[in-house]
Order: structure tokens, then sequence, then C-alpha cells
């Protein structure tokens, strides 16, 4: 059970950014420099403003490190700095505190308003894996384009399988993509053809963010990997899955990934999490040593995605739940890492596709159109089988229990034509 706290900054009902969340991200006014904010309603608390006013003199912050254009140095600090700096603003936003509060010249420096500044990627990504951990997409992948009898790879139950991606292209929420051009193979010709894809799909993934750098050949042991991780975003893998299907076999992922990925702006820490812990699914394969771990690894975080074409509604096409992975993000690094790989600072891993159980918990476009043979119905009598230009696709997700929510907002993408 957590210690309820109560702010004095008013809090909308039903809020991600609550004090018991306080999420770190990059922002900007309309005049003025990047700089590291946390989220408090419909507020960015101005980490830098606050620095600059000595609110934070018992920690050991070095002068300027929130006037950055990215919080890779900030998160190098280490947990012992990140963590204390989250108790210190939850302190100062706490009833009863007077620090800050009936202070109109600290209030007018610090508290920005939300809706009134640009967001940033938070970090910058020195390398970044996506996994393939849903066994349940998995299966549905395994049953569209193989055998449903084995949908699931020898390999699948042993190993958390990921390749690595394309950092370059992880791009912020609000930042429009142009639709991918490439090689298409129809089944019924001899020859492929080029041109922009007619099956861009969105991947509905979280994904974790390291805090810590590791030396090369040193590994990460499954149970100390949670040392190891700042936090979490909303991660949108887009995939185009025709140019994918022509060019997978026999390496993996090429072009059809590298285009872009979106991520949410606001990191979640980990620590913000821990109430929301759960069991993962029951692993029935036993899996080798260094993947073993005890403990609740998993998240019950609630996923959504809505699809909204040009000028109008928006529908909600999918509904999941992070609690679904089959491989836990301590598997995860500890499997990344067992071969020597060191990590960076920054350094950005995505769980794969989730899928629930139901195929209204399908996490893309290819499980819950079933690979375009079951058109998805929305608002005013329009449907999808993937997504086209024009259409704009959101994602959020939240953690809610005893009436503590702690959220990530969104990853909103609008698709415009190919160049």
């Amino acid at each position: 059970m957590i210690n309820k706290i109560q702010s004095w900054v008013e809090i909308p009902e039903n809020s991600d950014f609550s004090i018991y969340n306080l999420p770190i991200g990059i922002f900007c006014e309309n005049v003025g420099v990047k700089r590291a904010g946390m989220a408090l309603g419909d507020f960015v608390l101005d980490l830098n403003a606050m620095h600059e006013a000595s609110f934070f003199e018992e920690i050991d912050l070095p002068q300027g490190i929130f006037k950055k254009d990215t919080l890779n140095d900030y998160i190098a600090l280490g947990k012992d700095i990140t963590n204390a700096l989250r108790r210190r603003v939850q302190e100062l936003m706490s009833v009863g505190n007077e620090e800050i509060q009936g202070n109109h010249e600290y209030i007018s420096h610090i508290f920005k308003k939300r809706n009134q500044v640009q967001m940033y990627m938070p970090v910058k990504v020195p390398n970044y894996t996506d996994f393939y951990s849903s066994m349940e997409h998995a299966t549905n992948v395994g049953t569209m384009f193989r055998d449903p009898d084995n949908a699931l790879l020898p390999n699948w139950q042993h190993i958390p399988v990921g390749y690595h991606g394309r950092a370059s292209s992880i791009i912020p929420s609000g930042m429009s993509i142009h639709r991918p051009k490439g090689q298409r193979k129809d089944p019924n010709k001899d020859a492929p053809e080029f041109g922009p894809s007619t099956r861009l799909d969105f991947e509905l993934e979280m994904a974790f963010i390291t805090g810590r750098a590791t030396e090369l050949g040193q590994n990460v042991p499954a149970d100390k990997a949670e040392e190891f991780i700042f936090g979490f975003v909303l991660f949108n893998d887009w995939s185009a899955r025709d140019i994918q299907q022509w060019e997978y076999v026999p390496l993996g992922p090429f072009l059809a990934k590298s285009f872009a990925s979106s991520i949410s702006p606001w990191i979640v820490s980990i620590e913000a999490l821990e109430q929301f812990r759960v069991q993962g699914p029951k692993q029935e394969q036993e899996v080798l040593p260094y993947l073993k771990v005890d403990g609740s690894r998993n998240f019950d975080i609630n996923l959504e995605v809505d699809i909204k074409p040009e000028g109008d509604d928006a529908t909600t096409v999918c509904k999941s739940n992070f609690k679904y992975m089959y491989w836990s993000v301590n598997q995860q690094l500890a499997h990344q890492t067992i071969n020597g790989c060191n990590l960076q600072v920054g350094d950005m891993y995505a769980s794969g596709t989730i899928s629930g159980p139901t195929p209204d918990s399908y996490g893309s476009m290819l499980e819950l159109a079933w690979k375009g043979t079951k058109p998805l119905k929305l608002a005013n009598n329009k449907s999808r089988v993937f997504i086209e230009d024009g259409d704009t696709v959101t994602m959020r997700g939240y953690a809610e229990k005893d009436g503590v929510r702690v959220g990530f907002g969104e990853v909103s993408t609008k698709v415009l034509p190919a160049i």
C-alpha cells in the first residue's frame, strides 16, 4: 500500500501526471531554450528554474544540469540523485509545504502550462533494440505466415528474440512522418516493384531507457537489471508490412522498420511504477539460468490505440496491457548483455508489439484486421485494413490502483503522403 500524498497544486481528476508520477522530459517555450521539466497535472515544472532558486541544495547536482537539450547527463548521475530529486519535488508540491506555495514570483518562474510548451526527444538514443516478447503477437504472426499448429519458432520460448534497430529515426510525439517507400513483391508476380508502402502499420509497444553504462564484456544479471533501468515511454514501432515481407528473409527487418519509431515525451521512472508490479505469464518452458528471475517483474499498465482519419472522429481500435509480456524487461536486458554487449546511458529497448488474448487487444493492424481480411470499422462508416495517408495514430497508457494513477500521456503521429 502506497502512502497517500496530497498536492497543493490543482490536478485534474484522472490526470496521468499525478504527484505520484512526476515524469521528466525536455521542453521549450516559444521564447527560450530547451530544458528539463517534470509534469504535474496541467503544468510543467521548470527544473532549471527550481535549481537556480536553490530548491535542490541538498542534492549534489552540477550547475546547468537541467539546461541541456537532452536528459542523458542528468540520468547518468545515477539513481541516488534522480530518485532524491523526484522525492524532493514531491515534497515541495505536497500539502503543508510552504516553500513555493503562495510565492507568486516563484510560481510564475517554475510553473509552465503544458499546453503552451513544445516537447522534444527526452534523450539522445545511442542504441536501440526492438524485442519480440508477446506470445500472443508471435503466435498470431506465426499463424498467419507459417503453420497454425507450430506458430512459434523453436527458439521463441528459450530466448527474448530481438534485433538492433535504427536509433536516429526515433522521434517524439507530435512529429508527422511520411509514408515510406521501398521494394514490394506481389506473390502473383515474378519480380518486385518499387513504390510507397500500401500496408503501413503501427505496433503498440513500450520501451525502457537505460540509466547506467557498462563496459564491453560485462553482463547484467536478470535480478540486477532494474538497477540499470531509468524509466519507460510509450513506443510506436511503425512498420511497412509489404516491404517487410519481401526483405526480412534471411536477416530480418531493415527498411520496413527504420523509417520512424515514435515515443511519448515524458519518461516515467521505474520507481513510480513500483506498486503496479504483477506476475507475468507462466513460462512453461524452463529458461536457462541467466534468464531466471523471481518476483513480480511485469507491470499492469493499461494501453490503448486510436485512429483518427483526417477531418474525422477518432476511434479506439485496441485496448491491451503491458502485463501480457511473456519476457520481462529483466530478462530482456540480461539477454542483451549476456554476450558482453555494453550499455550506454540513453539506450532504448522496445518491448515488441503488445498483444493480449482477445481480438480487441491485438497491438497492430496486421492482427486487428487479420492480414487485411477483416477490415476494422471506424467512426462515420469508415474502415481500415492498414493506416492511410492523413490518419493520426495515438497511443495512451496508464497504471491505476487504490486511487493512485501514474500515466504516460500519449504518443501521437500523423501520416503524410510519401515524398
